[in-house]
């Protein structure tokens, strides 16, 4: 009887509450991939304004041998996460990052940060020289095919933008890109099947403007452009993170 009685009371509660009660959506991972001539730490300013609003951040950290070896080790970071991702790449990044979700239905937004948003079967550097920057002077390479950006112009071309004393620290622990990636290209181009979004660095001198402007009108990308050198992400954080969760909520709904 006392059985009957409990199994009463439960269905008529049951039958009073909402049919379903709304669960939130989870927010997307956020997964960072850096450029040339930086490392996964370069984007030490945006990680926590993004923690700080709920997303969990994932900075991957590429080898910058060659840029297939780049889209695999991202595509291993992808896979490795339990929810939807968004793709954030800088630079060369953007490259990695268009080679390593094409095909993938778990990443569900692109954003790209003053980078490179190659074609299929397109190079690197297809386009420097209809938009040539003052980069290429200051490269130097190594014996071993590695390319570093002069320590005396890296204000200059790269982070023109910042306080010296984070030039300094930037220029001491940049991280050569070897020469040949700029000639690489990706099989599939992730842009074409996933919405994208752009930051176009208008003070920029390791990747023309007007070249950022050129990609982002291909790919359709949802456009904001910041006054800053090639490094947003440290000059401007704020603005770069509104971006990248302007994107998540997108990915979300």
């Amino acid at each position: 009887m006392f059985r009957k009685l409990v199994l009463g009371a439960a269905l008529a509660l049951t039958a009073a509450a909402p049919a379903s009660a709304a669960t939130p959506t989870e927010k997307p991972v956020i997964v960072l991939v850096h450029g040339a001539f930086a490392d996964a730490a370069s984007w030490q300013r945006v990680i926590p304004i993004l923690q700080r609003d709920g997303y969990e951040v994932t900075a991957v950290e590429n080898p910058l041998q060659s840029l297939a070896s780049d889209v695999e080790w991202t595509k291993r970071v992808v896979d490795a996460q339990a929810r939807p991702v968004v793709l954030v790449g800088h630079s060369y990044g953007g490259a990695v990052i268009t080679g390593a979700a094409a095909g993938d239905p778990k990443v569900k937004a692109l954003v790209y940060v003053a980078a490179f948003g190659p074609e299929a079967g397109e190079p690197i550097g297809a386009f420097g020289e209809k938009y040539p920057v003052k980069l290429g002077a200051g490269l130097r390479p190594d014996t071993a095919g590695f390319l570093y950006i002069d320590r005396g112009q890296f204000r200059e071309l790269f982070a023109a933008d910042l306080p010296a004393a984070d030039v300094a620290v930037l220029a001491a622990s940049q991280k050569p890109v070897k020469a040949d990636v700029f000639g690489a290209s990706v099989p599939q181009a992730a842009w074409k099947t996933i919405p994208s979004w752009y930051i176009v660095a208008t003070e920029d001198h390791a990747i023309n403007p007007d070249l950022e402007r050129f990609y982002a009108k291909r790919m359709g990308a949802t456009t904001v452009e910041i006054k800053s050198s090639h490094v947003p992400f440290v000059s401007n954080p704020e603005k770069v993170a509104r971006v990248i969760e302007e994107a998540a909520q997108a990915a979300s709904r």
